[in-house]
């Protein structure tokens, strides 16, 4: 997209690392940057990262502005896109992360600490590693860090994440078969609490409701506000209808169809009524007069016919047809089978005579010739026809023979 000739781009962008982590950067030589570049940056604790461009332009003042951050505190800069040379030795750091976390997992089994390493991110430079863990409380890992320091030979730094970074930093599929969200999209974490499953009248099942990291799933905010908005014109306050019948108690109420399902004791039919009548039941009980039933309020709701959008030629809509046909068959078999059968000794008259079968003549032989030589050809072809054919014990077997 061209941009206006006094136009001055944004000097900040907004570079990735390894597990969504993410910094800004100033661009001080002004160099044309895309996204998905490999630059070379600035680190905190000195030395150089190597990391990917992920947002330029107007887009990062915005990201700015969402993270709460001032771009008078940016001061780290980007000091040029990676050479061959640095991507190499980027990469020859990376391939050591998994070899490393096995190491360092052992070191910290050896030294008895409670804690789980989920992930290490070697610096880009190779100078520096750092490991990710969880734990329940405070971890005493001086003594980790100097086993560590040795067998490794760089700087280590340990920094303690909750279970759903550590989610994130791992990745996964979820119980949807889509991957995890907090690996691919979400930037933030919000707090998720029952009440949302209970605004959704979910039930109230741990299992279900958490997500790997042993939380609960982030997914329970996204239809939140809808079913919030819904439940505004449904009655809270409603469990019960006096009726001079009984009392009606609530069983189930959709806040979508605005419908709400009431049933009297020792019966088992549901008797729908909207939200309007509901509320004028309750108007009514409130003053103390009783209606004799609700079931004059029902709301008579009629089966949707299926309209189909196709023509249904052999009733391929239905999942039955195939035992439909093979009950059909089944029951003509046995009306057969239930027929009268012809007891031995009754006359032969009652039997019906089967008829008499009627043979096609055969075609006659056509004349090929009324010359005699033509004639004993024929008669001759006829005879090695009508020949028995006969084995002999050292002849090979014969290609037409089926046996």
């Amino acid at each position: 997209m061209d941009m206006p000739s006094n136009y001055k781009p944004f000097n900040v962008v907004e570079v990735r690392f390894k597990g969504s982590r993410k910094d800004f950067y100033i661009n001080h030589e002004n160099l044309y940057l895309e996204m998905g570049n490999l630059v070379v940056v600035e680190s905190a604790s000195g030395g150089y990262d190597i990391g990917h461009i992920s947002l330029t332009g107007e887009l990062v003042r915005m990201q700015i502005r969402k993270k709460h951050t001032k771009e008078e505190d940016i001061v780290k800069k980007i000091l040029r896109k990676a050479t061959p040379n640095d991507e190499e030795r980027w990469m020859a750091a990376k391939n050591l992360e998994s070899q490393t976390m096995h190491k360092a997992r052992t070191l910290a089994l050896n030294l008895g600490l409670s804690m789980k390493l989920s992930d290490v991110d070697y610096q880009g430079d190779k100078s520096k590693a750092t490991f990710y863990y969880t734990s329940e409380g405070r971890v005493d890992f001086r003594e980790l860090i100097k086993k560590m320091a040795e067998a490794f030979r760089v700087r280590i730094e340990m920094r303690q994440i909750g279970m759903r970074q550590e989610a994130s930093r791992l990745g996964g599929i979820g119980s949807c078969g889509r991957e995890l969200c907090c690996s691919t999209w979400l930037t933030d974490f919000k707090t998720v609490s029952t009440s949302a499953a209970r605004y959704q009248n979910l039930s109230l099942n741990t299992l279900k409701l958490a997500g790997q990291c042993g939380k609960l799933k982030c997914c329970l905010n996204y239809e939140l506000d809808t079913y919030i908005d819904a439940l505004k014109d449904i009655p809270n306050d409603v469990d019960r209808l006096e009726t001079l019948k009984g009392t009606a108690r609530l069983q189930k109420t959709d806040i979508f169809k605005r419908l709400m399902w009431f049933s009297y004791p020792n019966e088992e039919n549901w008797i729908p009524l909207a939200i309007d009548r509901v509320r004028e039941v309750q108007a009514l009980n409130k003053e103390g007069v009783k209606p004799q039933d609700i079931k004059e309020l029902e709301v008579l709701t009629a089966p949707v016919e299926k309209v189909l959008d196709y023509g249904n030629v052999v009733g391929q809509d239905s999942l039955t047809r195939l035992d439909d046909n093979f009950a059909r068959k089944k029951k003509k078999r046995n009306r057969n089978s239930n027929k009268p059968k012809a007891e031995a000794g009754t006359p032969a008259a009652t039997a019906q005579p089967t008829p008499e079968r009627t043979l096609r003549p055969k075609t006659e032989a056509r004349t090929v010739s009324n010359t005699e030589g033509a004639s004993e050809k024929q008669d001759d072809k006829k005879v090695k026809r009508n020949r028995p054919y006969r084995r002999n014990k050292n002849s090979s077997r014969p290609k037409g023979d089926g046996q």
